[in-house]
């Protein structure tokens, strides 16, 4: 069997967190990067698993830094017009750290792309995001209005997969998820132990809808989390220099929620479409 996987979005997709060279404190802000630049990733393992069974075209679109206009307008136009079998979409929190944050062209822009994807045959795999907060941290008056902006984009992925059906994971089902292993040394990208996981639950659920996967992603690897030591230093040379180029976009958006009531995520009307299964065994 023949199989044409594509893969859209930010950097999580494009690998950053995993790297080839094996190192837990490389520079990670991956800014321009695109997939095979020193990065592997969870997409690239989830192919080679595939691969292990069929013979697999993968294409990896997704950009560091990506949101979901960029994905829309940029990505998605680079995978062209062939059918496509299976479609990766993660996208989206960067555009929760943006003060240009929109949840209603967010919304538009997610339903273009699925739209297209979906009708060139493509089994959509997506995520439902954990809270990020929490595995950063984050003081309570930064976290909330943070996890409110996630929860608005949540929903909309919740329409999505009601839509137009799929594989999504819910992160925050995965207890891992908020172990310090689990994450890259900023914490926000996965290290290779949080990469390896999802493509593996991504496999597995694959293998669930009859997909035959002779050998899944393996879980093992020899990552350790980063020390504090390491945690400490990345910090002052990496992670003090990005809160300050983010500052003025950023902070004094969080510090108005942070005095204002939280207002009720983002709500999208029910969708009456099935879901329809697009693999064939």
């Amino acid at each position: 069997m023949s199989l044409h996987y594509v893969a859209l979005g930010d950097s999580t997709t494009v690998g950053v967190g995993d790297p080839m060279n094996g190192s837990s404190t490389t520079d990670l802000s991956g800014a321009g990067a695109r997939p095979g630049e020193g990065w592997r990733g969870w997409a690239s393992l989830l192919a080679d698993s595939l691969a292990s069974s069929h013979r697999v075209t993968f294409s990896n679109f997704a950009t560091s830094g990506a949101t979901v206009p960029i994905v829309a307008t940029e990505q998605l136009p680079e995978t062209g017009d062939d059918p496509i079998d299976i479609a990766s979409l993660i996208v989206g929190v960067n555009d929760t750290l943006r003060s240009t944050f929109d949840a209603g062209r967010i919304r538009d822009h997610l339903n273009q792309i699925a739209d297209e994807l979906t009708d060139r045959g493509a089994l959509l795999l997506t995520v439902r995001f954990h809270d990020h907060g929490k595995v950063f941290g984050l003081p309570k008056w930064l976290r909330r209005p943070l996890w409110h902006r996630i929860e608005q984009v949540n929903v909309i992925f919740d329409d999505l997969h009601t839509r137009y059906g799929g594989i999504r994971l819910d992160m925050a089902d995965y207890p891992e998820v908020y172990r310090r292993d689990f994450w890259s040394i900023d914490r926000l990208h996965p290290g290779e132990r949080g990469h390896r996981k999802l493509a593996r639950a991504f496999a597995d659920e694959l293998a669930a809808r009859g997909l035959r996967i002779d050998v899944p992603p393996d879980l093992d690897c020899a990552y350790r989390p980063p020390s504090r030591w390491a945690d400490a230093v990345w910090l002052v040379k990496e992670g003090v220099p990005w809160v300050g180029r983010r500052a003025n976009d950023l902070l004094p958006w969080a510090a108005r929620m942070a005095i204002t009531p939280r207002s009720s995520p983002l709500a999208l009307p029910p969708s009456s479409n099935a879901e329809v299964q697009r693999l064939e065994a």
